[in-house]
Order: C-alpha cells, then sequence, then structure tokens
C-alpha cells in the first residue's frame, strides 16, 4: 500500500471516530436530559380540554420538584397509580392535609369554593354520588405524601374521584410548555398544524 494510500486510511478512520465520539457524546446529553431534566410526551385524550387538546406535544420539567413542593393548580405527568406503565396528565386539586369535596360540579378545598377559569362542563346533568362520583365526591382528606388529580375536561376525566390518590414517587414532573401541536382532521393537510398553540405555556 502507497503512502499516499496509508494517510488516506489513517484520516478516514480519525474522521470516523470523531464522529462516532461526537455522535455518542450527543446521545449521552440527550438521555441525561430526558432522564433527569425535561422530557417530551404527546397528549392522547382531551381530559385535560381545554388547556392541552388531543395532539398537542408538551415538554415537562423533571426536576422541579427536586427543588420545592407540588402546588395546587400545577399540570403534571405521574405514573398511573393502577398501571405503572401508562403516564396520565392532570391537574393537582389537593395536597398533602387537604380536605376534597365536590358538591354539584363544584370543587372545594378545606371548605371553600375553587375558583377554576380552567375548568369546562360539556354535560348540564348532575349525578348523585350514589351513581357515580363525577359530580359529588367525599369529603375525603389527602394523606402525607399525596396528592388529588383532577382533569380540566370535568365531566370527560378518569381522575382522583374514581382511583385515588398519587403518590409524590409516582410524579414524573410539571408540564410548562406546548411545543407543538397537531389536529388531524380536514383534508388540508397545511392546516394541520396548530400554530397558534406551539410556544403556549401549561397553565
Amino acid at each position: 500500500m502507497s503512502s499516499d494510500k496509508v494517510k488516506e486510511a489513517a484520516s478516514f478512520k480519525e474522521v470516523f471516530l470523531d464522529y462516532a465520539k461526537s455522535i455518542l457524546i450527543a446521545l449521552i446529553i440527550a438521555l441525561f436530559v430526558r432522564t433527569f431534566i425535561v422530557q417530551a410526551f404527546r397528549i392522547p385524550s382531551g381530559s385535560m380540554i381545554p388547556t392541552l387538546l388531543v395532539g398537542d406535544h408538551i415538554l415537562v420539567n423533571k426536576f422541579i420538584y427536586h427543588f420545592k413542593d407540588p402546588q395546587h393548580g400545577d399540570v403534571v405527568v405521574f405514573r398511573f397509580p393502577l398501571d405503572k406503565k401508562k403516564d396520565y396528565i392532570k391537574r393537582i386539586i389537593g395536597v398533602p392535609g387537604d380536605k376534597i369535596e365536590i358538591r354539584d360540579k363544584v370543587v372545594y378545598r378545606n371548605g371553600k369554593a375553587l375558583k377554576e377559569p380552567y375548568v369546562i362542563h360539556e354535560d348540564k346533568r348532575i349525578l348523585p354520588a350514589a351513581f357515580q362520583p363525577r359530580d359529588n365526591f367525599g369529603p375525603v382528606v389527602v394523606p402525607p405524601n399525596s396528592y388529588f388529580m383532577m382533569g380540566d375536561n370535568r365531566d370527560s376525566s378518569y381522575d382522583s374521584r374514581f382511583w385515588g390518590f398519587v403518590k409524590r414517587k409516582a410524579l414524573i414532573g410539571k408540564a410548562f410548555i406546548i411545543y407543538f401541536s397537531w389536529n388531524f382532521h380536514g383534508k388540508n393537510p397545511l392546516k394541520w398544524v396548530r400554530w397558534n398553540r406551539i410556544g403556549r405555556r401549561v397553565r
């Protein structure tokens, strides 16, 4: 093999190793970020309408609750208590020590009716507690290290009214921004993207 070919092969090897190292470092950083800092999720159901729509893609802050306690009103992703393989997203309504009660669709926390501008009710019927806990529930006291979760689409949300509390260790993180949003309805693909939702903060 000529010296030129040897140099060319060595140069190719160096370039390949440089690219391989760069890709490996990028993968390690991406894995670290996803595991400890920020993770992306897609909204598959309408339980958080109008705050989050089906097809919204959100980013979740995974380290925030290492430095502060979850707060009333936080929109959080957590592992579903009845199936740890599933991730749910709801709003925190009750923190440890809160007394939660629902009377005729109105949520009371520690005896005071909540003002919830983010909530919608699509069903005008009031269901009795004997039938199901959707519209009349409690009172219950949130136990230590636990949270009471509810969806903003109150008449179509499967939440703590039905399956109980969420342990703090099950919290994955707090949703903070919509980075993309799809709506696959209609014949025009250009209208599938909800441009007005991109960059919107989750509140």
